[in-house]
């Protein structure tokens, strides 16, 4: 105390001054209308820039949050533009599959992940996304993000899930050409992570390029409707019996984020009962 004391009456005209300078400021501002305006447009000006700095920040770390949601609403969309198409389709006369849609459009759960490890150019690539069995991630549940179809889940740890993407030589998912109904399995063959192909359409199909591939809803992994990409090219099958369909894939898998593993109990279903089938067909042909 006394060195502070000390310390202060050895420059005690630095305090003296500060204070006589706020009281001079004081008085300038307020009894000045002026020089008080301008005082005020400072003021305001900074705090402005302040606030706005804030915001960015703020903006900054809740994008992730934003995106996540958008990509939700996105497959959300999506999945209902499907089923009012089908739906129009079957009243015209069209592919009578609007039972089909309405239940992919009826909505189905879905938990959002992060991809934490990825790769795109190897002949059996794998996906890590942030969440496990702990967060209600299941072996064998689809993956999907907001432009299309991701791929399967193959391994879950309690807070992990090596995702088998379709740009694996083990992907082999149902599709079917939209509004077509001629079905077949997307595969990778390697190269390219925008180019698969489908195999073994009927010579009888009429479909043409540009036409939109998506999940058939024949398996018990991906509701039927959701979007894996588009016709590029066509060719025949090495014995001319069939066609083989270039796939332009709808979803960057260089540059793939956010996904979303679906949970929904009706599929759950499904792949049990068809889990015990097959069970049972094996063990009667033991």
């Amino acid at each position: 105390m006394r060195n502070l004391f000390d310390f202060l009456v050895k420059y005690n005209y630095w305090p003296v001054f500060i204070l006589l300078e706020a009281a001079g400021m004081t008085l300038l501002f307020k009894y000045n209308s002026y020089q008080s305006s301008v005082w005020f447009s400072s003021a305001n000006a900074v705090v402005g820039g302040v606030y706005e700095i804030t915001s960015h920040v703020e903006t900054f770390f809740n994008m992730a949050r934003s995106n996540e949601m958008l990509t939700r609403r996105n497959i959300v969309l999506e999945q209902r533009q499907h089923a009012m198409e089908e739906r129009l389709a079957a009243m015209t006369g069209g592919n009578p599959t609007g039972e089909t849609a309405r239940m992919a459009a009826d909505g189905y759960s879905m938990i959002a992940a992060k991809v934490v490890s990825n790769s795109v150019s190897r002949a059996d690539n794998l996906i890590t996304i942030d969440k496990g069995s702990a967060d209600g991630v299941e072996r064998d549940m689809g993956v999907i993000c907001g432009n299309g179809i991701v791929g399967t889940v193959y391994l879950c740890s309690a807070h992990y899930s090596v995702v088998i993407p379709v740009l694996n030589h083990m992907s082999n998912i149902s599709v079917m050409i939209k509004h077509r109904g001629y079905s077949g399995y997307l595969h990778w063959t390697g190269g390219d992570p925008m180019k698969a192909y489908v195999d073994d359409v009927p010579r009888h199909a009429r479909f043409s390029v540009g036409d939109m591939i998506v999940t058939s809803g024949y398996s018990a992994i991906f509701p039927p409707g959701v979007l894996a990409g588009q016709v590029k090219h066509v060719f025949n099958s090495a014995d001319g019996l069939s066609y083989r369909i270039e796939v332009r894939l709808s979803t960057d898998f260089s540059s793939l984020r956010d996904v979303f593993v679906i949970t929904d109990s009706r599929i759950k279903e499904q792949a049990a009962v068809m889990r015990a089938a097959t069970d049972s067909i094996q063990s009667d042909n033991k």
